[in-house]
């Protein structure tokens, strides 16, 4: 019987992991099965401008993967029961099982409300497809000198704020930070930040919780209010929560499946997750940050795993590590970080239409790549190796 490979989420990390599967193992041993909600290959980096008005490249799931062999599944992951090795989907015909031997879990993640009051009901978040045209649609209907509030300093928040100003010089955009502006950036790398930001004239309140969204307003934890005929909600991501109802070993704050460093599930051997969903550990047993930048790393650590133990063959060994942040700050400036390998800044960093062109050429690197899944097949291709039956099992003849 073929092993069959169950991978849940075709982002970046699923995509990934499924095409090096097909990539690796023969079509006549495995069965790999790829389930996604969407039709379409989603570049979540890219959302912010799908929200600012612009155009991206439709990306069909069922082109990427014409003749890689590997199977799509359209429909909607409801539960999984990794003692029983099924998972459960919703597609228009209803709700049906898919029985998996190894799963490969890459739900990924979504926005997190981090609990304050309104958020849910009045706020936009970039975290999705179906959230970013929403966004859009709200932005366009904005006549000018309305103000839009971006909650948030960190990557996403930054990349928003600075690509709906450029696009809409005539909204009057803030920006609301917990910390310093970039602190987490290199001294060049803050003050290129506060110049970009300064010239497309958006206003940045640094040190500042929002405790409350309201229909037309952002409350600050000081008590002051921020009017917003808009606001973006950009604090962070929360991950899918199905694998916290399931007995996997998640954490208890994130909902993270808890992996070893092949990515494979530290409770249940028949499951690996990447992505957003896993809690991998990086230099310095540092937990890696929920980043495309980390994901295509899992996600191949993931898939090199799963062949070698079908096939017999030795365990991937390459630590996961960071070489630089790369910053989109609309489309005329960007700004590459330099970092260590523990996601630290150092001093060097590039920045203006040079670093935005890096940065471009990233992203459309990381498409390619999703949309290029086998890269050419065929490559090397192994056989399974079958698994030593049980003791005392009986032996069948063949003729």
């Amino acid at each position: 019987m073929q092993h069959r490979i169950v991978v849940l989420g075709a982002g970046y990390t699923g995509a990934i992991a499924a095409g090096r599967l097909a990539r690796r193992l023969r079509p006549e041993d495995v069965a790999i099965t790829l389930v996604n909600a969407e039709p379409d290959f989603v570049e979540r980096v890219r959302l912010h401008q799908l929200a600012a008005g612009r155009s991206l490249r439709p990306r069909p799931l069922a082109e990427m993967f014409a003749g890689t062999g590997v199977e799509l599944r359209l429909g909607r992951v409801t539960g999984v029961d990794v003692d029983r090795k099924a998972v459960a989907v919703l597609d228009p015909d209803g709700t049906s099982e898919l029985p998996y031997d190894t799963l490969v879990y890459a739900l990924g993640s979504g926005w997190h409300d981090q609990g304050v009051p309104g958020t849910t009901e009045h706020a936009e978040q970039l975290a999705s497809r179906p959230g970013a045209l929403r966004l859009r649609e709200r932005l366009a209907a904005l006549s000018a000198g309305q103000p839009v509030v971006v909650v948030g300093g960190g990557l996403t928040g930054v990349e928003a704020a600075t690509e709906i100003a450029e696009a809409r010089p005539d909204l009057d955009v803030a920006l609301v930070a917990r910390a310093g502006l970039g602190d987490w950036l290199s001294p060049k790398g803050r003050r290129h930040l506060r110049e970009v930001c300064g010239g497309l004239g958006i206003t940045v309140h640094e040190h500042t919780a929002v405790t409350a969204v309201g229909a037309d307003h952002v409350t600050t934890a000081d008590g002051v209010s921020v009017p917003a005929a808009v606001t973006v909600w950009a604090t962070g991501f929360a991950v899918h929560p199905i694998a916290r109802a399931t007995t996997l070993e998640v954490t208890d704050d994130t909902g993270q499946i808890v992996v070893d460093r092949t990515m494979r599930s530290v409770s249940h051997p028949d499951v690996y997750a990447v992505g957003d969903a896993a809690l991998a550990m990086g230099p310095g047993k540092k937990p890696l940050r929920m980043s495309c930048a980390s994901g295509g790393f899992t996600a191949w650590q993931a898939a090199e795993a799963i062949v070698a133990r079908l096939t017999g063959g030795k365990l991937p060994n390459v630590p996961i590590r960071y070489y630089n942040q790369c910053v989109s700050l609309g489309r005329r400036e960007g700004l590459i970080q330099y970092v260590t390998a523990d996601d630290r800044a150092v001093r060097a960093a590039l920045t203006g239409r040079f670093a935005a062109v890096y940065k471009e050429l990233v992203c459309k690197g990381a498409a390619w790549n999703a949309a290029h899944p086998t890269f050419g097949m065929p490559a090397r291709r192994r056989r399974v190796v079958p698994e030593p039956a049980p003791a005392g099992a009986p032996v069948t003849a063949e003729a």
